[in-house]
């Protein structure tokens, strides 16, 4: 039985984080209602005209909702691939090396990146890639080729954004392989040696059958993501140029709301992607409990 006197520090420590959820995630859910009004500043929430699904129908019938609709499932289904198979690829070959020092030293290198913020990450990216920067340096030293302005063409932007991305975390996803290969037997590896199993034969049929419940139950979370294209990353290196491509609902919500204040076809536009994005957190959870036997509760 636990004692009460005891079970109060739990609570106690449970207590910041239930208010920063109710002051950051459940009083501002009472401004959806601006979805469904012509909102007015001046006369606030409680007073402005009430237009129903007017917002919706607006924002439905502009051009420029498929075209980010459509960027925002590319950029976000791109970036899911790349965070699930180059980590998956990396872990297998770094569990095949068998100096440990320089294993450990490679992976501590590798997940660095995840810890810098975005904001730094952009301003080095944007003088790396920029028109005077070491990589069109390299491209006239090397290939005569004149300077490329990377993040100003629409064409290379989500590739650029992609793969930025996919190198920032990747490191940091391979922990979660190289846990998930610690569960393997080693008997099974001294076996499949003994019989003459090559390292590749070893890797094929019993490391990537032991690890394949946690690649499927990493798949099916990433769901949902599916509309989480990445705010802060897109924010900090786009610009007009690469609208076309790049501009994507939250940088979208961003520039409506705050920027341009139309805060009644943000919120809409904002609503629409949270319960798009509930439907599919819930259907991936549903099935990480079908196929992978993971279960929150």
């Amino acid at each position: 039985m636990v004692n009460k006197g005891f079970a109060k520090h739990y609570y106690l420590m449970l207590l910041p984080g239930f208010i920063w959820l109710t002051l950051f995630s459940i009083v501002p859910m009472f401004g959806i209602v601006m979805a469904f009004q012509d909102y007015n500043p001046g006369l606030g929430i409680f007073h402005s005209e009430w237009v129903g699904l007017e917002n919706f129908r607006y924002m439905f019938s502009l051009n420029d909702s498929g075209t980010i609709l459509f960027n925002t499932l590319f950029i976000a289904v791109m970036k899911i691939l790349g965070n699930l198979i180059i980590p998956l690829g990396f872990a297998l070959l770094l569990n095949e090396l068998r100096i440990h020092y320089l294993k450990r030293w490679i992976q501590t290198i590798v997940y660095l990146p995840h810890f810098i913020s975005w904001v730094i990450l952009s301003g080095i990216l944007l003088d790396v890639f920029g028109y005077t920067g070491p990589v069109n340096q390299m491209l006239n030293s090397l290939f005569d080729m004149k300077p490329i302005l990377f993040f100003g063409r629409a064409d290379l932007f989500p590739a650029l954004v992609v793969g930025s991305d996919v190198w920032k975390e990747f490191g940091f996803n391979t922990i979660i392989y190289l846990a998930a290969l610690t569960s393997i037997n080693p008997a099974l590896y001294e076996a499949a040696a003994i019989d003459g199993a090559s390292r590749l034969q070893r890797m094929r049929n019993i490391t990537i059958p032991g690890i394949v419940s946690a690649i499927i139950l990493l798949s099916v979370l990433s769901l949902g993501n599916v509309l989480n294209a990445g705010f802060e990353q897109i924010f900090n290196l786009y610009n007009p140029l690469v609208y076309s491509s790049g501009d994507i609902i939250d940088t979208w919500v961003y520039r409506t709301g705050l920027v341009n204040l139309q805060f009644s076809l943000a919120t809409a536009m904002g609503l629409l992607k949270s319960v798009v994005s509930f439907i599919m957190i819930t259907t991936s959870y549903y099935m990480a409990a079908k196929f992978a036997n993971y279960r929150i509760f």
